[in-house]
């Protein structure tokens, strides 16, 4: 596919899971892709292997955010940006605390703002540009023991939909997608300590979790990263605002 030649990619949390899905993604559609992240090794690896280009951030420092965006505009113009980097814990409201709230608002919701603003004006003054959002179905959903984590989704599911309006004869399409469990370092992670919490084995958790689907399983990240491609195409410049779910039909039970 070589829908993406000569337009410049940008991912954030690039190096591992749907991030790392993305750039490979992008780049075999002919983009050449930046890989964004706090890892130097894990983006580095991925940028090396789809001959990309690779920055370190932690997106949780804002000076560490405005010098990536200072390094990346030497690259040229971003045509797309995917807004994928993000955290996901879990406590119940007693248990989350300020600092636990305040981290992943700041990932979650706030980081991805940052790099819209900062992004997306020269999109529009090229009249083309697109930009994925990769939220959650916790997004236009509740969970229980995740109050911090639905509303950063939720916000970044509300900034999606306003920003489209602005954004609607400017060339540029903004969309959020909005997968369920998928099988990533993360949700292992989340499985790891769901059996350490419950005394369930990881099969047990795993189990779980996949039930939550009708499909009984996770998504895989280049569900996601196929999603977000098609989002990008000239053909799909219609589909704006939208908040697309990738759960095996979760939220329709």
């Amino acid at each position: 596919m070589t829908v993406l030649d000569g337009k410049l990619a940008l991912v954030t949390g690039g190096g591992r899971g749907i991030g790392a899905a993305c750039a490979r993604t992008l780049a075999s559609a002919g983009a050449r892709v930046i890989v964004c992240g706090r890892t130097a090794a894990e983006i580095d690896a991925v940028a090396r292997e789809i001959g990309g280009e690779s920055v370190t951030v932690d997106l949780l420092d804002r000076k560490s955010t405005d010098e990536m965006l200072r390094r990346v505009a030497q690259h040229g113009r971003i045509d797309v940006l995917v807004n994928n980097a993000g955290v996901a814990e879990s406590a119940s409201l007693e248990k989350t605390s300020d600092e636990m709230w305040d981290r992943i608002l700041e990932l979650d919701a706030t980081a991805p703002f940052r790099v819209a603003r900062g992004l997306v004006p020269p999109m529009i003054k090229a009249g083309w540009g697109r930009v994925v959002n990769i939220a959650s179905n916790a997004g236009v959903s509740g969970y229980g023991y995740t109050a911090a984590y639905c509303a950063a989704k939720h916000a970044m599911v509300g900034f999606t939909r306003a920003l489209a309006i602005d954004l609607a004869r400017t060339g540029v399409t903004i969309n959020a997608l909005c997968p369920g469990w998928v099988h990533t370092k993360m949700s292992d992670e989340a499985i790891a300590r769901i059996a350490a919490k419950t005394g369930r084995t990881i099969e047990q958790a795993r189990g779980e979790l996949e039930a939550m689907s009708p499909q009984r399983r996770m998504i895989q990240p280049e569900e996601v990263a196929h999603a977000a491609l098609m989002l990008c195409a000239n053909d799909a410049r219609g589909i704006h605002g939208q908040t697309i779910v990738i759960d095996g039909g979760a939220i329709l039970k």
